[in-house]
């Protein structure tokens, strides 16, 4: 017989303890942007400052810790600045695409 598991009893999923490497944090931006959410991508900004360390960081961005973690709260609404300055911290860039395939260039 099977034994079934409760919800409740089910660890919470930490997505910090994957993003472990530059391909891990790179994929999972690239899944983020794909949703088009700006609060979501504050988000996960927020989750890979938490995995490399808010407080490095916040000194690597010039923001300040209290000033990071409110401008990558799920809810909120950042300033592009404040991304630019978190992505470059972070070591990672934004880039565009052409949303039609059609458009892009052979």
């Amino acid at each position: 017989m099977t034994k079934k598991i409760k919800v409740a009893d089910l660890p919470d999923f930490d997505i910090t303890e994957h993003l472990d490497s530059e391909q891990a944090i790179s994929e999972y931006l690239t899944i983020v942007l794909e949703e088009n959410d700006a609060a979501l991508l504050a988000t996960a900004l927020g989750d890979i400052a938490k995995a490399r360390g808010m407080t490095e960081v916040a000194k690597s961005s010039g923001i300040t810790r209290e000033a990071l973690y409110k401008a990558l709260r799920p809810d909120s609404q950042p300033r592009f600045e404040t991304i630019s300055k978190v992505c470059q911290a972070l070591g990672v860039k934004l880039c565009a695409l052409p949303i039609n395939e059609h458009a892009a260039v052979a």
